[in-house]
């Protein structure tokens, strides 16, 4: 039996986890400001899908069958195409605090589609307060940009929150269909399967819309350079890595509390380093949503035994971050 990880050794992984993937929001805002975003979110992940799948195969991991790509092509294709695509492209428009709690509703889209279609039982009289609390915060956030009201926001803003509603709703469709697909037997193996699948997507949505034409190479600020490497090895690697060896050392409840913390750290990473404003609109919807997902969260987890966790928590299609 494998001896059992120190407790500085989990207390780091989950630092890990909680700081890099709420730290990503800010790594595209900044990517973004001189590369273009569909063909930065392309290379980003065409390059650690590429890290991923080679380490995969030379640690023995078996050649993965045409289903197996077929599973990657499509999670790829709704998770990085239509997911995170989507986040890359609204804050354009959002700030990246705000992006971070529009995505963290994707546990709440998740339970709800997962008990429509049949995948999952009814929700608990505590999980429908959750979802109903979780979708009164995003009409506090988006309501106001939607009348076009401003509030202090970019008029544009509407566009970037309308992404990134319909992206989260194409993110937890591609969680529920990676959860029955066939993957490949390695996590490490599928996640790196998708990422190149959904990075090669990207990189043709990117030149089909015109962003090499209107794109220089030498017009990358350095800050640009570093955040779009920082998301490739530290986001798309360490980040995954982390998540991988606390789901084999961890309960799962306790690695699902990322999906509510990664929030409040790209807000608070947000306002300190790219001046992003708190409005006390923000604090509350904020609030409402975090609040429910963490509700949703530990009702599922109170379920009977055997029960299956949330998809979209414990899964390895998550490394998209």
């Amino acid at each position: 039996m494998p001896a059992r990880p120190k407790k500085i050794a989990i207390l780091t992984a989950f630092a890990a986890l909680y700081l890099i993937w709420g730290s990503t929001y800010l790594g595209i805002l900044f990517a973004i400001r001189s590369i273009p975003p569909l063909l930065m979110a392309g290379t980003r992940f065409l390059l650690a899908g590429l890290i991923l799948y080679f380490a995969a195969r030379l640690s023995g991991a078996a050649r993965s069958k045409p289903i197996e790509w077929r599973t990657a092509l499509i999670v790829g294709a709704c998770l990085l195409l239509g997911g995170n695509g989507g986040v890359t492209l609204a804050e354009q428009y959002v700030p990246s605090g705000l992006a971070a709690l529009l995505v963290a509703t994707v546990p709440l889209y998740i339970t709800l589609l997962s008990w429509l279609f049949g995948m999952s039982k009814r929700p608990s009289a505590i999980t429908v307060l959750g979802l109903a609390g979780g979708f009164i915060g995003v009409g506090v956030l988006v309501g106001p940009a939607l009348r076009f009201s401003g509030h202090g926001e970019s008029p544009h803003a509407w566009i970037g929150m309308s992404m990134l509603l319909f992206s989260s709703f194409i993110w937890s469709a591609g969680s529920l269909y990676s959860r029955k697909a066939r993957n490949a037997a390695s996590p490490f193996l599928a996640a790196g399967e998708q990422m190149l699948c959904g990075g090669s997507l990207l990189i043709i949505a990117g030149l089909a819309t015109g962003e090499l034409r209107h794109y220089d190479p030498r017009q990358i600020t350095m800050v640009s350079l570093i955040a779009f490497a920082y998301l490739v090895f530290i986001g798309g690697i360490i980040g995954y890595v982390s998540y991988a060896w606390l789901l084999r050392h961890c309960d799962p409840a306790k690695v699902a509390t990322y999906a509510y913390v990664n929030p409040i750290v790209a807000i608070l990473l947000g306002s300190a380093f790219a001046g992003e404003v708190l409005t006390l609109r923000t604090w509350v919807g904020a609030g409402l949503i975090i609040g429910s997902v963490a509700v949703v969260i530990m009702a599922q987890q109170m379920r009977a035994k055997g029960e299956q966790p949330i998809p979209a928590i414990i899964d390895p299609a998550d490394c998209a971050r």
